[in-house]
Order: C-alpha cells, then structure tokens, then sequence
C-alpha cells in the first residue's frame, strides 16, 4: 500500500540525422536500472525481498513515435517528444482535420515518415508511445490509456475513441502510396479507466527484474 519513489534513469539524449532517439536497448537498461533501485530500497527500508507485486506505476515521457513489424521488431529507434522535424506535416494535418496537430503527436511522426518515403513505414504493423510499447512487453497487450492515446491522435470525447472522421480523412490522404494497412490497423486499442489492461507476464518480470526475484 506504499507508495516508494525511485530515482529515474540518467537518460542521454541522442540527436542522429535531426532527429532525438532512443534505442530498445537503452530502455531497457534503463527500466532495469529504476527497478533493481527500487527493490534495493524496498530491500533496506522493510527487509523485504520483492517477489510478487500487487501493482507497480511506471512513469516516463509522454509522445512519440515507435513502429513495429509483424514479428515484433522496431523498424526505427524512438522518436521522443522533444522533436521539431514535423513542423510541415503536423500544420498539414491540423488544416485537413480543423483540429490542431502538436509536431510532437504520433501521427505527425508518421505522416513525415510518409511524406520523407522512409522504407520502414511500408512494414508497419503497429506504432504506440513509449509507454505503449513497455505496457506492451510487460504485459503482451497493444493497449493504450485514453490519456496517452490522445497525444497519438485526436480523440472523440462521446465515444472515448479515435476520431473516426479524420481516420478517413488520413487514410484518404495517403491513398494513393497503397499500404497494406490503414490507419485503425496499427493504432493501439484505446482503454479507459477502470477497464482490464491485462497484468504482468512471466516475460514481462524477467524484463524487468534480471535477478529474477519476481
């Protein structure tokens, strides 16, 4: 029932090619780090070696962009929210949907891999946030909560989903480069508070915890 906090990563930014970026493995080592921090305090202060867990929050940056393919593998590193390489495409987006698009949301992302014809979005299989993709792993879940999925794409408060009418817009704007996918494909489902969002996998601990305690 306590609440003990953790000292976060050291993260060291990255800017390759104009973009910032973080690679899987530095969040990993990073997840792992704040964890193995956490159960040496829990271990010091209650003398109690952490096994199973109730629940456990996990905080990070919000935003973003991370693209997956249909076995899984990340197709480009991370592009966190500190980017401003999509100025065009998220004015672009904001005039087609009268709604404003933010540069760092995923879907500008996505549209200035389009419009940069980036080889990997003809792959994409499924884009989420940071926190997305580590839910995703701890818990084998594609879910999202509405409150990060909001920084993804606009969101209709009446059926606390995607707006549907500018997923057609989207999907009509880039029509003619004949995806495999549409938009609704590889977004995460949207959940909301209260609703079951899975729980943490034998995979998802050992991620986690490399000593393998929990």
């Amino acid at each position: 029932g306590n609440i003990l906090e953790t000292g976060g990563h050291n993260w060291e930014n990255h800017l390759v090619e104009g973009k910032w970026t973080y690679g899987e493995d530095e969040i990993w080592h990073g997840l792992q780090e704040c964890y193995s921090d956490l159960a040496s305090k829990v271990l010091q202060k209650y003398d109690v070696r952490i096994e199973r867990l109730s629940a456990i929050g996990i905080s990070g940056m919000m935003h973003g962009y991370m693209p997956f393919d249909k076995e899984g593998n990340l197709l480009t590193a991370f592009r966190t929210w500190r980017n401003n390489i999509t100025g065009e495409v998220a004015g672009k987006l904001t005039k087609a949907f009268s709604f404003n698009i933010p540069q760092r949301w995923s879907i500008a992302h996505l549209y200035q891999a389009i419009l940069n014809n980036e080889e990997h979005v003809g792959k994409v299989d499924y884009i989420t946030t940071l926190s997305g993709y580590v839910h995703w792993k701890l818990t084998g879940r594609k879910v999202i909560g509405i409150g990060e999925a909001s920084g993804m794409f606009p969101i209709d408060p009446q059926i606390r989903n995607y707006q549907t009418d500018m997923i057609d817009i989207f999907d009509d704007m880039i029509s003619n480069r004949n995806y495999t996918w549409k938009l609704t494909d590889i977004l995460p489902e949207v959940l909301v508070a209260g609703q079951n969002a899975g729980i943490l996998t034998e995979e998802g601990a050992a991620l986690m915890d490399t000593s393998g305690a929990l």
